[in-house]
């Protein structure tokens, strides 16, 4: 009975230097760390449809792309919008779409298959608003079914309800370009040209191309009724500053489109601009458009045998969360690898002023952005974690890493929203009511404050020497109590779900705010009911559409990790019995470990938009493990 414990510390050493050393040997030699950020294969098809609306498709790989698609098809004959989902209607779709713009023909077998699963969910007439966007640009839904944006919405000055400006930054940067598309209804043709009648359950000759309603939202309905107005006004030719509102939404995709090419740092943003100067007549030689292919080219992923599209770049997002974790599990302040690692970051912070800057007139700049490069949308969440991670490292100029994190804190402050926490891009981007529109069935047009972001700025404050306002502190603890679940849990706005985003407000409240004892053992509880069986933990994705699977689902390594993190947290100030679930959970991820110091997951544990796109950083179960582990040597020995 003596030896065990010896025996675990050994392993649990071993562990830490074997997940060190597969962290390290995976830096670029350019200071940063960097993975795939993984999604569901609309990326790719909608990336294969850019290309053959463009005619740019002969220079590239695309045949690699069908390798691909036809690789992520399940048995059930659907694909996937997050890893065991069963299969999803409109990703199958157009992932089927995709295919036969690569040449496929219907009687393949794959797509045989794949047309019996989606007819069986009810075809394209129950697909989402955005597949049938797609679908409308090549003629295989009619523009009939798909809202109306009236252009002369980008005429409407800042500080109107319905001004661009209160869109969230991902909205914006997707639908400003949409205005030009929707407007101009295009039917490009494409080699091949395809049809997808048979993908229609009720037979294309019945289909009705119109708005659905809504049996239980009046409101709702009452965009759908406007929407009528708005396709009368199109048929009279009577849409008011009509071709004024097509050359603002222009001159707003010229100007912010990056040198790099990029629009938003998003692949849908990216597509949609491309789209617009399409439909403006813009050359494919035209240097914009040039620029925006190159761009869209640096998201693929192309191997010997498959072309695969990310939906986004993660690097500084990655390179300071794996700061973080190799100097919890005991790395050098000043190991060579971190500071080439913080030199970096320093190059990466944004001093321009951005889309947020409209709505947030005082604050200054400097934030950094999740991607390579994103000048006008920094995030609130990568400058807290960046901030965080310099804090730990010791570079060879201390006074302008301390004049960063300065910057860095001023902005962040200045974007403290009025409900007392924090959101992602933007202050105050509450418009509830904005997804209620017919254009909105992704549920995403706003991004408000949520309990993850407002955890990550406190926790930013409680492990810096960085001093928060009081008030501010006040009003941002006074925001987590009221979002606090029932069940002792925080909702995860941005990982999936309760249990990222309970972990996340522990490690926030306990270094900064201890006195908010109870909660945080009401917290703590929830998570220790969660732990499965084989000392993990893991919630499906699904827990975002149904609460009685909150902290729910098969383990991860990320999951796990988040949880532990929590636990390990909370046992600074609380006296629970919470001891024997964190030796289990640490034994999972011991025996779970590879040998190479690395750990694999399947299942997607980061979230894009609840209930509709999620994702996987391939960093994720690497660096949060770490993180757990050099905690857990450092808590408890």
């Amino acid at each position: 009975m003596q030896v065990q414990p010896r025996v675990e510390k050994v392993r649990l050493e071993r562990a830490i230097e074997a997940s060190q050393g597969h962290l390290l040997a995976r830096q670029s030699a350019a200071g940063y760390w960097w993975a795939e950020l993984e999604s569901n294969v609309t990326m790719t098809a909608e990336v294969v449809l850019l290309h053959k609306i463009w005619g740019t498709d002969g220079e590239r790989a695309l045949t690699k792309a069908a390798a691909y698609l036809l690789g992520e098809q399940r048995a059930h004959g659907g694909w996937e919008l997050f890893y065991g989902d069963g299969g999803d209607l409109s990703t199958s779709i157009e992932a089927y779409m995709g295919l036969k713009l690569l040449g496929l023909s219907a009687a393949h077998p794959a797509l045989v298959r794949a047309r019996e699963f989606i007819v069986s969910r009810g075809g394209i007439s129950r697909s989402r608003i955005f597949t049938k966007i797609h679908l409308a640009l090549i003629g295989c839904y009619d523009w009939r079914g798909i809202p109306s944006l009236p252009p002369w919405a980008m005429l409407l000055p800042a500080g109107l309800p319905v001004s661009i400006y209160e869109l969230s930054s991902w909205a914006r940067g997707s639908t400003v370009p949409l205005l030009v598309v929707f407007d101009r209804k295009p039917v490009f043709a494409t080699d091949p040209a395809i049809t997808l009648d048979e993908l229609y359950a009720e037979g294309r000759a019945e289909a009705r191309f119109e708005l659905p309603r809504h049996p239980d939202d009046w409101f709702a309905n009452l965009f759908v009724d406007l929407d009528r107005v708005f396709k009368l006004s199109e048929s009279l030719g009577a849409v008011p500053w009509r071709e004024e509102g097509v050359r603002a939404a222009e001159r707003w995709v010229i100007e912010r489109q990056e040198a790099s090419g990029d629009w938003g740092g998003i692949i849908p943003a990216m597509l949609n601009s491309l789209l617009a100067l399409r439909c403006l007549g813009y050359d494919a030689c035209d240097p914009v458009v040039r620029r925006g292919m190159v761009a869209v080219d640096r998201f693929v992923i192309e191997t010997e045998s498959t072309y695969r599209v990310q939906p986004c770049v993660s690097p500084v997002w990655d390179t300071a969360l794996t700061m973080r974790a190799l100097v919890d599990a005991g790395c050098a302040p000043d190991h060579p690898a971190l500071v080439r690692a913080g030199e970096w970051i320093l190059t990466q912070q944004i001093l321009d002023y951005g889309d947020w800057s409209i709505k947030n007139t005082a604050g200054p700049p400097g934030g950094w952005a999740f991607e390579f490069v994103n000048r006008y949308y920094p995030d609130v969440d990568d400058t807290a974690v960046v901030v965080m991670a310099l804090e730990a490292v010791r570079l060879p100029d201390e006074v302008a890493k301390r004049q960063a994190m300065v910057r860095a804190e001023r902005w962040v402050a200045s974007m403290q929203c009025r409900e007392g926490g924090w959101a992602a891009f933007d202050i105050d981007n509450d418009a509830h009511w904005l997804n209620s529109l017919p254009y909105a069935d992704l549920k995403a047009m706003i991004d408000p404050n949520t309990a993850d972001v407002t955890a990550r700025v406190l926790e930013m404050y409680g492990r810096t020497a960085l001093t928060i306002d009081p008030q501010s502190r006040r009003r941002a603890l006074d925001y987590l109590r009221r979002v606090q679940e029932p069940e002792g849990c925080w909702f995860g706005r941005w990982g999936v779900n309760y249990i990222y985003g309970t972990s996340g407000v522990i490690a926030a409240l306990v270094p900064f705010a201890p006195e908010e004892r109870a909660a945080i053992e009401r917290a703590a509880a929830w998570l220790v009911q969660c732990q499965n069986p084989d000392g993990g933990w893991g919630e499906t994705c699904r827990s975002y559409d149904d609460r009685s699977l909150m902290g729910q689902g098969p383990s991860t390594a990320s999951q796990t990790a988040w949880a532990l993190i929590g636990l390990i947290e909370a046992a600074h100030v609380t006296r629970m019995p919470a001891r024997s679930a964190i030796d289990r959970g640490i034994a999972y991820l011991l025996s779970t470990q590879k040998s190479d110091g690395s750990w694999d997951e399947a299942h997607f544990t980061g979230t894009g938009f609840p209930g509709h796109f999620y994702l996987k950083y391939h960093l994720y179960q690497q660096h949060f493990p770490l993180t757990a582990l050099g905690r857990y040597r450092r808590s408890f020995g």
